[in-house]
């Protein structure tokens, strides 16, 4: 077979990662170009500090991090290793801060970070003894943890690439990108053209200006850091190894600190932030790197004062190095990886750190090679992931300064945006403010987690028993009871919700059904009207993404998508020359859910159109007149009642939602926010692709092989389904034994005191009156009965794995 021919746009260490990666799985017709001179090009590889901290509160980033440590730690160059396993320390100065460290030991628990350990001041102060006692209330151990040198790792790693028969032209600059029919050619140097099959961008703080030469925006801004050196201190003189201390994180005051032989390297995000554009860097080969900055001391006072009080011997300390080193932000903190949307063969690696390359490096071979990475699930990471909004400069800039700010902050996973605010609102937004609406942003939506309004319901007379749990303080943030009344009212009798930020595609053209057939686990092509639930896999057989294909017409589908991500990879399984269409409409329409026992008695007042069971099965859709309004309805229910999404375009929507709470008065029809929803879904099983199963799950793990039709001739993913094996693991329901154990996700789950799972979701379950979750689990610890315990900050939560769904497993509320 002849190998395509790659060129890898930047030799830092991720690039040079990715060379050593892919060659090493048979592809060897590489070559990696720079500009700069390497291993030491210049760019934020060669300033980096190469502090490498593994526990993040996403499960990839950590698994990224820990594959970089493992494969640092095995490589040296000139016999100098390109990993010092010297630990990392955070500690706390707070109280605030103590308990945000149990939670970050929880996610190393749940990701798999060996050996991590809280510690108590005392043992903190053992651990780094250069640590004024008095400051500290503890702290998180981490000992694989330690420093990456970086450019060691760029040699090391080239040299493996190069020995494989990969080249390396450096001082080379990209000026353009050739492409032809929508196929990327090839790479325009300053010193001639370079033929390519396939062109990877991993040029770094550098990658918007490639990544504009094929017409990609990217979510990222180079952003200033600074970063200093003292010059030798009296309490490590006759220090000869580089570093014997553990990486050090002060995260109340936003620094960071690492031994550097008889001094030590003082970094700090406690200043302005500092935007730099790509016109501004310097040029290579000049004295100073192009990814430096000029320092300044003015912004690095606090850094200094506040060292010099919890490392006293740092105190007057001169600073023998200095500079505003500048990397990438981006609007989400995550990396940028993955195709180009609609150029082929052109590819992205951007935004990522030296904690995270090499396993960046990994996955991307497997991307690139194989279609897929078989060790990590990257679907957060995807470069196609963004909405429009999310690309524009100025929020772009706005959001990567404020995750400057942030990145030490202890946040809340409710915490919303506060910048750039309301930027996309449903037609009904001035019904939900003038009910009080208490708004959370996903997706640049506003959402209602609940109404204000609905706060009297708490304590009126149809409060019939309703639960209502006592969260702790953590728990209660961005919470209210009256979610409770809302999800009540909702199992009772009638409420709406804002449906309208699901993503809906449209897919039509001659060939849509067999285009459709071909993607999807379920057979969409029944008669019109029909709706199934379905999955779209990958060639692995491990869920891309779950979907609700509608059948509007004889070649017409509403596809009910995750995201934008599900839109470019439809797109690219379109063949060449196919006549069919996938295009975004939600922005042009919205949706209600309307959802109750009373749904029915609401809505067909309204219509002379059959809503009855026998007129208008489950899964069914039609068109139908709601007194003014056309809508497609669609007899669906993600909380488990009886009720119907209704979508309408935009234009009509705040009539619809008026028309509907009108007729659904003598009812008792409330509006219910996303609170009382994600209770709702959890007590009746219902999956959140991303939160409960992702790319690294098969159906039968997630719990949703009954969308799965074998019985389909050819699907993307059905041969590798058909040769999986049994499960090894699963998503089991996990009944809390505590009634007011209320946990929100991401928390360790433990068996015989080891940590053997992850909470996924997390809810109070209001109709129950007891917490829940869903967890991964050993197939073995599945069964209904299994006693475990959830690990929330620091403290054990019994909780009993129990059968699916909690609330009426036979499903007749919303059949009826």
């Amino acid at each position: 077979m002849i190998q395509p021919t790659v060129v890898i746009i930047g030799g830092g260490v991720v690039g040079a990662s990715l060379a050593d990666e892919i060659t090493a799985k048979g592809w060897t017709n590489v070559t990696v170009v720079d500009a700069g001179r390497l291993p030491d090009a210049g760019g934020s590889s060669s300033h980096a500090p190469g502090v490498v901290f593994q526990t993040n509160g996403s499960q990839v980033m950590t698994e990224l991090a820990k594959y970089t440590v493992d494969k640092l730690s095995s490589l040296s160059w000139r016999d100098e290793p390109c990993f010092l396993s010297v630990g990392g320390l955070e500690i706390a100065t707070t109280p605030e801060r103590a308990e945000e460290l149990k939670r970050r030991f929880g996610y190393s628990q749940s990701w798999g970070v060996a050996g991590a350990r809280l510690l108590d001041p005392a043992e903190t102060v053992a651990t780094w003894d250069l640590l004024d006692p008095e400051h500290i209330y503890g702290g998180l151990y981490v000992p694989s943890d330690g420093i990456a040198k970086s450019v060691r790792a760029i040699a090391a790693q080239l040299d493996r690439a190069v020995s494989r028969g990969a080249r390396i032209l450096d001082g080379h600059e990209v000026i353009g990108i050739t492409t032809t029919g929508g196929k990327v050619t090839g790479v325009d140097t300053d010193l001639g053209h370079l033929d390519a099959d396939i062109v990877v961008c991993c040029a770094g703080i550098w990658g918007p200006k490639i990544a504009a030469m094929v017409g990609q925006a990217l979510a990222l801004t180079p952003l200033a850091h600074q970063l200093a050196w003292t010059a030798p201190i009296p309490a490590l003189a006759g220090h000869r190894a580089e570093a014997t201390r553990p990486v050090l994180r002060h995260q109340d005051a936003d620094l960071y600190y690492r031994e550097n032989g008889n001094g030590i390297g003082i970094g700090s995000y406690r200043h302005r932030p500092m935007p730099t554009r790509v016109e501004d860097f310097g040029r290579w080969g000049a004295e100073i790197m192009p990814s430096v900055q000029p320092f300044t001391p003015e912004d690095f006072e606090f850094a200094v004062a506040e060292s010099a009080r919890i490392l006293p011997a740092t105190a007057g300390a001169r600073l023998s190095e200095a500079i505003n080193g500048v990397f990438s932000f981006t609007v989400d903190n995550m990396p940028l990886l993955g195709p180009h949307a609609s150029v082929d063969g052109f590819w992205f690696a951007e935004a990522v750190w030296v904690t995270h390359s090499a396993g960046v490096g990994r996955a991307m071979a497997e991307w690139i090679v194989d279609g897929y990475s078989s060790t990590f699930d990257l679907h957060a990471c995807d470069v196609n992931r963004f909405e429009k909004y999310q690309l524009g400069p100025q929020f772009v800039e706005a959001t990567n300064l404020q995750n400057f700010v942030e990145v030490y902050d202890i946040m809340h996973p409710l915490q919303p945006r506060e910048h750039s605010r309301p930027l996309r609102t449903s037609p009904f937004y001035p019904r939900q403010q003038e009910l009080g609406g208490m708004f959370l942003e996903a997706g640049g939506w506003e959402r209602p987690h609940w109404y204000s309004a609905n706060d009297a319901l708490v304590t009126s007379d149809r409060n019939t028993g309703w639960n209502i749990p006592q969260p702790d303080e953590w728990a209660s943030q961005y919470w209210s009871p009256t979610i409770a009344a809302e999800a009540a009212i909702t199992r009772t009798d009638v409420a709406l919700y804002d449906m309208t930020a699901l993503k809906r595609l449209e897919v039509s053209g001659h060939g849509a059904t067999d285009f459709l057939q071909g993607i999807v686990t379920g057979n969409v092509g029944r008669s019109v009207g029909s709706v199934t639930y379905c999955l779209m896999l990958g060639e692995n057989g491990t869920i891309r993404s779950d979907v609700t294909v509608a059948r509007l017409g004889e070649e017409l589908y509403q596809v009910g998508a995750n995201g934008v991500i599900d839109l470019n990879w439809l797109r690219r399984q379109l063949p060449e020359g196919s006549a069919v269409q996938v295009r975004d409409t939600t922005a042009g329409t919205c949706c209600i859910g309307i959802w109750g026992p009373r749904a029915r008695a609401v809505v067909q007042s309204l219509t002379d159109e059959d809503f009855s069971h026998e007129g208008f099965g489950y899964f069914k859709a039609k068109t139908a007149y709601l007194g003014l309004i056309e809508v497609t309805a669609m007899r669906l229910s993600y909380v488990g009642e009886l009720g119907w999404e209704l979508y309408c375009t935009a234009d009509v929507g705040l009539a619809l939602w008026d028309t509907l709470m009108a007729a659904g008065q003598e009812h008792g029809i409330i509006a219910a926010g996303r609170g009382a929803f994600n209770s709702l879904r959890l007590e009746k099983g219902y999956r959140s692709f991303g939160s409960d199963m992702n790319n690294d799950h098969t159906p039968a793990e997630a719990g949703v092989e009954f969308a799965v039709r074998m019985a389909k001739p050819h699907f993307l993913g059905r041969e590798a389904l058909s040769t999986s094996t049994p499960p090894s693991k699963k998503l089991s329901l996990l009944i809390i034994d505590e009634p007011n154990g209320i946990v929100l996700g991401s928390e360790p789950v433990y068996a015989h005191g080891e940590a053997v799972g992850y909470v996924t979701s997390a809810a109070y379950a209001y109709t129950l009156g007891t917490p829940l979750a869903y967890a991964w689990l050993p197939i073995e610890l599945c069964e209904p009965g299994t006693s475990v315990q959830i690990g929330y900050f620091n403290r054990l939560i019994p909780a009993t794995v129990r059968a699916e769904p909690a609330f009426d497993p036979k499903g007749e509320r919303i059949r009826c």
